[in-house]
Protein backbone atom coordinates (compact mmCIF):
# COMPACT_ATOMS: atom_id res chain seq x y z
CA UNK A 1 0.00 0.00 0.00
CA UNK A 2 1.30 3.49 -0.88
CA UNK A 3 2.17 5.55 2.22
CA UNK A 4 -0.12 8.33 0.99
CA UNK A 5 -3.00 5.89 1.10
CA UNK A 6 -2.26 4.53 4.56
CA UNK A 7 -4.96 4.81 7.16
CA UNK A 8 -4.91 4.84 10.93
CA UNK A 9 -5.15 1.49 12.76
CA UNK A 10 -8.71 0.39 13.59
CA UNK A 11 -10.00 2.13 16.69
CA UNK A 12 -7.39 4.91 16.50
CA UNK A 13 -8.48 8.57 16.58
CA UNK A 14 -5.51 9.62 14.44
CA UNK A 15 -6.54 10.61 10.89
CA UNK A 16 -4.88 9.11 7.86
CA UNK A 17 -1.47 10.54 7.07
CA UNK A 18 -2.65 11.71 3.66
CA UNK A 19 -5.50 13.60 5.34
CA UNK A 20 -3.06 15.38 7.63
CA UNK A 21 -0.91 16.42 4.71
CA UNK A 22 -3.89 17.59 2.71
CA UNK A 23 -4.94 19.77 5.65
CA UNK A 24 -1.43 21.25 5.80
CA UNK A 25 -1.42 21.91 2.05
CA UNK A 26 -4.80 23.63 2.26
CA UNK A 27 -3.52 25.87 5.06
CA UNK A 28 -0.43 26.82 3.10
CA UNK A 29 -2.50 27.45 -0.03
CA UNK A 30 -4.85 29.82 1.83
CA UNK A 31 -1.94 31.70 3.44
CA UNK A 32 -0.12 31.91 0.11
CA UNK A 33 -3.22 33.47 -1.44
CA UNK A 34 -3.53 35.89 1.47
CA UNK A 35 0.02 37.14 0.96
CA UNK A 36 -0.38 37.35 -2.83
CA UNK A 37 -3.48 39.51 -2.40
CA UNK A 38 -1.48 42.12 -0.46
CA UNK A 39 0.45 43.18 -3.57
CA UNK A 40 -2.63 44.61 -5.25
CA UNK A 41 -3.50 46.69 -2.18
CA UNK A 42 -0.22 48.53 -1.85
CA UNK A 43 -1.04 52.17 -2.53
CA UNK A 44 -0.08 55.69 -1.49
CA UNK A 45 -0.80 54.79 2.13
CA UNK A 46 2.18 52.41 2.05
CA UNK A 47 4.34 55.25 0.71
CA UNK A 48 3.03 57.54 3.42
CA UNK A 49 3.77 54.97 6.12
CA UNK A 50 7.34 54.63 4.88
CA UNK A 51 7.76 58.42 4.71
CA UNK A 52 6.58 58.80 8.30
CA UNK A 53 9.04 56.17 9.49
CA UNK A 54 11.93 57.59 7.50
CA UNK A 55 11.27 61.07 8.91
CA UNK A 56 10.88 59.76 12.46
CA UNK A 57 13.30 61.45 14.87
CA UNK A 58 12.55 59.01 17.67
CA UNK A 59 11.48 55.37 17.55
CA UNK A 60 8.82 53.38 15.78
CA UNK A 61 6.57 52.08 18.54
CA UNK A 62 4.75 48.92 17.45
CA UNK A 63 1.69 47.76 19.37
CA UNK A 64 -1.00 45.12 19.16
CA UNK A 65 -3.08 42.83 21.35
CA UNK A 66 -3.17 39.03 21.44
CA UNK A 67 -1.88 37.33 18.30
CA UNK A 68 -1.50 40.73 16.67
CA UNK A 69 0.72 41.64 19.60
CA UNK A 70 3.00 38.70 18.90
CA UNK A 71 3.26 39.77 15.26
CA UNK A 72 3.86 43.37 16.36
CA UNK A 73 6.78 42.22 18.53
CA UNK A 74 8.37 40.45 15.60
CA UNK A 75 7.87 43.44 13.30
CA UNK A 76 9.50 45.72 15.89
CA UNK A 77 12.48 43.35 16.12
CA UNK A 78 12.84 43.18 12.32
CA UNK A 79 12.68 46.96 11.99
CA UNK A 80 15.27 47.44 14.72
CA UNK A 81 17.71 44.98 13.13
CA UNK A 82 17.42 46.55 9.67
CA UNK A 83 18.11 50.19 10.46
CA UNK A 84 14.78 51.49 11.81
CA UNK A 85 14.95 51.91 15.61
CA UNK A 86 11.80 50.32 17.02
CA UNK A 87 10.35 48.64 20.09
CA UNK A 88 7.13 46.95 21.17
CA UNK A 89 4.67 48.41 23.69
CA UNK A 90 1.77 46.36 25.04
CA UNK A 91 -1.42 48.40 24.49
CA UNK A 92 -2.91 47.33 27.81
CA UNK A 93 0.18 48.44 29.70
CA UNK A 94 0.32 51.66 27.67
CA UNK A 95 -2.97 52.78 29.23
CA UNK A 96 -1.52 52.16 32.67
CA UNK A 97 1.69 54.12 32.51
CA UNK A 98 3.71 52.78 29.57
CA UNK A 99 2.32 55.50 27.30
CA UNK A 100 5.10 57.56 28.84
CA UNK A 101 7.47 55.62 26.58
CA UNK A 102 5.91 57.29 23.54
CA UNK A 103 6.96 60.82 22.59
CA UNK A 104 5.84 63.29 19.88
CA UNK A 105 9.00 62.43 17.94
CA UNK A 106 8.00 58.78 17.63
CA UNK A 107 5.73 57.02 15.14
CA UNK A 108 3.20 54.42 16.30
CA UNK A 109 2.42 51.36 14.19
CA UNK A 110 -0.74 49.74 15.58
CA UNK A 111 -1.93 46.26 14.56
CA UNK A 112 -5.50 45.02 14.92
CA UNK A 113 -7.22 42.69 12.47
CA UNK A 114 -10.66 44.05 13.33
CA UNK A 115 -9.45 47.60 13.79
CA UNK A 116 -11.70 47.78 16.84
CA UNK A 117 -9.53 46.19 19.57
CA UNK A 118 -10.48 48.13 22.68
CA UNK A 119 -7.00 48.29 24.22
CA UNK A 120 -5.61 49.70 20.94
CA UNK A 121 -8.38 52.16 20.10
CA UNK A 122 -8.19 53.48 23.67
CA UNK A 123 -4.79 54.93 22.75
CA UNK A 124 -6.18 57.07 19.89
CA UNK A 125 -7.13 60.21 21.85
CA UNK A 126 -3.88 60.07 23.81
CA UNK A 127 -1.78 59.78 20.65
CA UNK A 128 -3.69 62.65 19.04
CA UNK A 129 -3.13 64.78 22.13
CA UNK A 130 0.67 64.35 22.11
CA UNK A 131 0.82 64.60 18.31
CA UNK A 132 2.43 61.24 17.55
CA UNK A 133 1.79 60.07 13.96
CA UNK A 134 -0.17 56.82 13.72
CA UNK A 135 0.12 54.05 11.13
CA UNK A 136 -2.53 51.35 11.37
CA UNK A 137 -2.45 47.82 10.00
CA UNK A 138 -5.89 46.24 9.99
CA UNK A 139 -8.12 43.93 8.00
CA UNK A 140 -10.90 46.53 7.76
CA UNK A 141 -10.19 49.88 6.07
CA UNK A 142 -13.49 51.27 7.44
CA UNK A 143 -12.62 50.44 11.06
CA UNK A 144 -12.09 52.97 13.84
CA UNK A 145 -8.33 52.42 13.94
CA UNK A 146 -7.97 52.74 10.16
CA UNK A 147 -10.06 55.92 9.94
CA UNK A 148 -8.05 57.74 12.61
CA UNK A 149 -4.62 56.78 11.27
CA UNK A 150 -2.30 59.00 9.26
CA UNK A 151 -1.64 55.99 7.01
CA UNK A 152 -3.53 52.71 6.84
CA UNK A 153 -2.11 49.40 5.64
CA UNK A 154 -4.76 46.95 4.52
CA UNK A 155 -3.79 43.45 5.73
CA UNK A 156 -7.25 41.97 5.26
CA UNK A 157 -7.72 38.35 4.19
CA UNK A 158 -10.64 36.63 2.50
CA UNK A 159 -10.69 33.91 5.12
CA UNK A 160 -8.59 32.35 7.83
CA UNK A 161 -6.86 29.03 7.23
CA UNK A 162 -8.69 27.72 10.27
CA UNK A 163 -11.67 25.67 8.99
CA UNK A 164 -13.86 27.49 11.53
CA UNK A 165 -12.62 30.80 10.11
CA UNK A 166 -11.90 31.88 13.67
CA UNK A 167 -8.28 31.28 14.75
CA UNK A 168 -5.90 34.01 13.49
CA UNK A 169 -3.85 32.20 10.86
CA UNK A 170 -3.91 33.73 7.38
CA UNK A 171 -4.48 37.18 8.90
CA UNK A 172 -1.39 37.00 11.13
CA UNK A 173 0.68 35.64 8.26
CA UNK A 174 -0.44 38.54 6.05
CA UNK A 175 0.35 41.09 8.77
CA UNK A 176 3.78 39.55 9.30
CA UNK A 177 4.52 39.65 5.56
CA UNK A 178 3.37 43.27 5.33
CA UNK A 179 5.64 44.14 8.24
CA UNK A 180 8.56 42.53 6.43
CA UNK A 181 7.66 44.52 3.30
CA UNK A 182 7.82 47.73 5.34
CA UNK A 183 11.17 46.80 6.89
CA UNK A 184 12.79 45.92 3.56
CA UNK A 185 11.44 49.03 1.82
CA UNK A 186 12.90 51.16 4.62
CA UNK A 187 16.17 49.23 4.56
CA UNK A 188 16.62 49.94 0.86
CA UNK A 189 15.55 53.57 1.20
CA UNK A 190 18.19 54.11 3.90
CA UNK A 191 20.93 52.39 1.88
CA UNK A 192 21.36 49.94 4.74
CA UNK A 193 24.41 47.70 4.14
CA UNK A 194 25.56 44.29 5.29
CA UNK A 195 28.08 46.01 7.56
CA UNK A 196 25.27 48.09 9.11
CA UNK A 197 23.41 44.83 9.71
CA UNK A 198 26.48 43.35 11.38
CA UNK A 199 26.69 46.29 13.80
CA UNK A 200 23.33 45.27 15.27
CA UNK A 201 24.28 41.56 15.22
CA UNK A 202 27.81 41.55 16.69
CA UNK A 203 27.32 38.15 18.30
CA UNK A 204 26.24 36.39 15.12
CA UNK A 205 28.48 34.78 12.52
CA UNK A 206 27.69 37.55 10.02
CA UNK A 207 28.70 40.20 12.54
CA UNK A 208 32.00 38.47 13.18
CA UNK A 209 32.73 38.15 9.47
CA UNK A 210 31.98 41.81 8.82
CA UNK A 211 33.30 43.47 11.97
CA UNK A 212 36.45 41.58 12.95
CA UNK A 213 39.63 42.78 11.31
CA UNK A 214 43.05 41.18 11.08
CA UNK A 215 44.36 43.51 13.79
CA UNK A 216 41.76 42.14 16.22
CA UNK A 217 43.08 38.59 15.91
CA UNK A 218 46.78 38.75 15.01
CA UNK A 219 49.65 37.70 17.27
CA UNK A 220 52.06 40.54 17.92
CA UNK A 221 54.99 41.58 20.07
CA UNK A 222 56.84 38.58 21.48
CA UNK A 223 54.36 36.26 19.75
CA UNK A 224 55.48 37.44 16.28
CA UNK A 225 57.85 34.85 14.73
CA UNK A 226 60.81 36.55 13.06
CA UNK A 227 64.45 35.89 12.13
CA UNK A 228 66.95 38.11 10.30
CA UNK A 229 68.26 37.48 6.80
CA UNK A 230 71.30 35.24 6.80
CA UNK A 231 70.14 33.24 9.82
CA UNK A 232 71.09 29.55 9.83
CA UNK A 233 68.15 27.39 8.85
CA UNK A 234 68.36 25.83 12.31
CA UNK A 235 67.45 29.21 13.90
CA UNK A 236 64.42 29.57 11.63
CA UNK A 237 63.22 26.08 12.57
CA UNK A 238 63.64 26.85 16.28
CA UNK A 239 61.63 30.08 15.87
CA UNK A 240 58.81 28.22 14.07
CA UNK A 241 58.74 25.64 16.86
CA UNK A 242 58.87 28.26 19.62
CA UNK A 243 55.95 30.32 18.31
CA UNK A 244 53.86 27.39 17.04
CA UNK A 245 52.31 29.28 14.10
CA UNK A 246 53.79 27.15 11.33
CA UNK A 247 56.01 29.87 9.84
CA UNK A 248 58.45 32.65 10.55
CA UNK A 249 59.01 36.04 8.97
CA UNK A 250 62.44 36.78 7.50
CA UNK A 251 63.43 40.46 7.80
CA UNK A 252 66.28 42.66 6.59
CA UNK A 253 68.33 45.17 8.61
CA UNK A 254 65.49 47.74 8.36
CA UNK A 255 63.07 45.14 9.72
CA UNK A 256 61.25 44.92 6.39
CA UNK A 257 59.65 41.63 5.43
CA UNK A 258 61.74 39.94 2.73
CA UNK A 259 60.17 36.51 2.81
CA UNK A 260 58.71 33.74 4.97
CA UNK A 261 59.75 30.22 5.86
CA UNK A 262 56.94 27.76 6.53
CA UNK A 263 56.30 24.15 7.45
CA UNK A 264 55.62 23.55 3.75
CA UNK A 265 58.98 25.08 2.84
CA UNK A 266 60.64 22.67 5.29
CA UNK A 267 59.14 19.66 3.52
CA UNK A 268 60.41 20.96 0.19
CA UNK A 269 63.82 21.60 1.72
CA UNK A 270 64.05 18.02 2.97
CA UNK A 271 63.13 16.75 -0.52
CA UNK A 272 65.77 18.87 -2.24
CA UNK A 273 68.70 18.97 0.23
CA UNK A 274 70.49 16.12 1.98
CA UNK A 275 72.62 18.33 4.25
CA UNK A 276 70.75 21.12 6.09
CA UNK A 277 73.63 22.16 8.31
CA UNK A 278 75.13 24.58 5.80
CA UNK A 279 71.87 26.19 4.67
CA UNK A 280 70.72 29.65 5.65
CA UNK A 281 67.08 30.67 5.68
CA UNK A 282 67.79 32.87 2.63
CA UNK A 283 68.52 29.76 0.56
CA UNK A 284 65.15 28.13 1.08
CA UNK A 285 62.60 30.77 2.10
CA UNK A 286 59.61 31.86 0.00
CA UNK A 287 59.99 35.36 -1.45
CA UNK A 288 58.26 37.72 -0.95
CA UNK A 289 55.74 35.64 1.01
CA UNK A 290 52.01 36.21 1.40
CA UNK A 291 51.18 39.22 3.53
CA UNK A 292 48.15 41.21 4.61
CA UNK A 293 47.43 44.63 6.14
CA UNK A 294 46.08 44.91 9.71
CA UNK A 295 42.91 46.83 8.77
CA UNK A 296 41.69 44.17 6.31
CA UNK A 297 38.58 42.22 7.30
CA UNK A 298 39.33 38.85 8.86
CA UNK A 299 36.99 37.30 6.28
CA UNK A 300 39.35 38.53 3.54
CA UNK A 301 42.24 36.80 5.32
CA UNK A 302 40.24 33.56 5.20
CA UNK A 303 39.75 33.95 1.46
CA UNK A 304 43.46 34.64 0.90
CA UNK A 305 44.47 31.57 2.89
CA UNK A 306 42.01 29.34 1.06
CA UNK A 307 43.00 30.66 -2.37
CA UNK A 308 46.70 30.09 -1.69
CA UNK A 309 46.33 26.85 0.31
CA UNK A 310 48.17 28.29 3.33
CA UNK A 311 47.35 28.41 7.02
CA UNK A 312 49.14 31.58 8.16
CA UNK A 313 49.86 35.12 7.04
CA UNK A 314 52.36 37.81 7.95
CA UNK A 315 50.70 41.11 8.86
CA UNK A 316 52.65 44.16 7.67
CA UNK A 317 52.32 47.93 7.99
CA UNK A 318 52.51 50.41 5.12
CA UNK A 319 56.32 50.40 5.22
CA UNK A 320 56.45 46.63 4.89
CA UNK A 321 57.44 45.97 8.50
CA UNK A 322 55.92 42.82 10.00
CA UNK A 323 53.71 43.79 12.95
CA UNK A 324 51.75 40.59 13.47
CA UNK A 325 51.00 37.02 12.44
CA UNK A 326 47.62 35.47 11.74
CA UNK A 327 46.89 31.73 11.78
CA UNK A 328 43.83 29.86 10.52
CA UNK A 329 43.25 28.60 14.06
CA UNK A 330 42.72 32.20 15.21
CA UNK A 331 39.99 32.60 12.59
CA UNK A 332 38.36 29.34 13.65
CA UNK A 333 38.39 30.27 17.33
CA UNK A 334 36.88 33.68 16.63
CA UNK A 335 33.94 32.21 14.71
CA UNK A 336 34.80 33.97 11.45
CA UNK A 337 34.76 30.55 9.79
Amino acid sequence: MNSDESTAPPGSATPATSTLRESARRTLRIEEQAIAALKGRLDSHFDRACELMLACQGRVVVTGMGKSGHVAGKIAATLASTGTPAFFVHPGEASHGDLGMITPGDVVLALSNSGETAEVTALLPLLKRIGTPLISMTGRPESTLARHADAHLDAGVEREACPLDLAPTASTTAALALGDALAVALLEARGFTAEDFALSHPGGSLGKRLLLRVSDLMHQGERLPSVPLGSPLRDALLEITRQGLGFTCVVDEQNRLIGVYTDGDLRRTLDQHHDLSQLTVDDVMTRPGKRIAPDVLAAEAVRMMEDNLITALAVVDEAGHPIGALHMHDLLRSGVI
